[in-house]
Formats: C-alpha cells, structure tokens, sequence
C-alpha cells in the first residue's frame, strides 16, 4: 500500500476554500513511535491568551518550534520558537513530500482528553503567509473537527484518526472558522500538530 499516494485526497469544502483531507498517511507503528516520542519529550507548556484585557490559561499545552528562534504572536500573546527537534523534523520532511508544500515553523497542541478542545476561530495571524497552507497532522486520540462558513453558517465535519493529515490553504482562512469540540466520549490524549509558513 502506498502511503503517500494522492489519489485519496479529498477536498472536503463545498466552495470559498481548500481543504484536503489526505487520511492517514503514517503506518500505526510510525504514528505510536511519534506520538509517544513527542508526548515525552516536547517541553509542553500550558497555552496563555489574553480575552477581554485578562490572561487566560488553558488546559491544553503549547510547544512552537521552527526554522529559526523567531517570534509568532496570536491571540495577543507573543512566543518564541523552538529549534526542530530530530522527530518534528523528520516528520516536516514527510509532510512537505506529502503536500508538495514547504514549511518553517510548527505549533503543537496537546489535548489530554475530550474535555480539551478549540472554540471556532480562524489562522488570520498576519505574520502567516497569506492562503498559505496548514497541515495539520493528528496523534493520539481519534477527534472530530468541524468547519463553519463564515456567513451562511454552513457546517463540514470531518474524522481525524492517528496518523491522518488534513491540509488547509487557499482562501480557508477568509471564509471559514474551524474548531475542535469538546466530547465526553474521548479519555486519552491527542497530539496536533500545525506545519506552517511564518513570513519574516
């Protein structure tokens, strides 16, 4: 079987953006090694916003890795990257093969159970390459993710599985917010990670 062929990938928008859902692209045994590798050795830190003039603390756990030490800033809070780990680079080389896209920076996200999740929001920062592409890869737990259309409120869910890639690019960011829902039905944790282009 052909991991990276391309004759699954599906956009699943119906208009106003692309986002290819590729499925899972990693073997169970690579997508185990990863994700027990990254879970142990990523210097997780919980994530910090500012809302309503005041710090916010998540539960969910942020590490942000890249090319260089470069700044990124989103919601309001400024963080300095980290330099590729061996796996996180491995995997940026896998992707990029994947997508026929290139990538400098990564933003990780550890949820440790359904009670973790993403409000609908989308990657407007301005330091991010403009209809550039995100790929996000998901370990760990299986999640739902779902779309909705900035205007007409139009819904696209999608599955994401250990191992799976979702890419998002053109005008995705313009006409449509994304989230992670929360769900009573998940316990163990999940790792996502977001390959993306920062413009120095």
């Amino acid at each position: 079987m052909d991991l990276f062929s391309s004759e699954k990938v599906i956009n699943i928008l119906p208009f106003d953006g692309t986002t290819n859902n590729h499925g899972v692209i990693l073997s169970k045994s690579d997508a185990d090694f990863y994700f027990k590798a990254l879970l142990e050795t990523i210097p997780w830190e919980n994530d910090q916003a500012i809302i309503f003039g005041k710090i916010i603390t998540t539960k969910r756990k942020v590490a942000w890795f890249g090319d260089s030490e470069f700044s990124y800033t989103y919601s309001k809070i400024t963080k300095k990257a980290k330099i590729w780990t061996d796996e996180l680079f491995v995997l940026k080389k896998i992707i990029e093969k994947e997508t026929n896209e290139t990538y400098n920076s990564c933003l990780l996200n550890l949820y440790h159970s359904g009670d973790e999740g993403m409000a609908y929001h989308s990657d407007g920062e301005k330091m991010l390459k403009k209809n550039g592409a995100i790929a996000s890869v998901s370990l760990g737990a299986t999640r739902n993710f779902s779309f909705k259309h900035k205007k007409n409120n139009q819904k696209v869910d999608v599955i994401l599985e250990h191992g799976s890639l979702l890419v998002m690019k053109d005008e995705t960011q313009t006409h449509w917010l994304h989230r992670l829902p929360t769900t009573k039905k998940v316990t163990s944790p999940r790792i996502n990670l977001t390959f993306r282009t920062i413009e120095l």
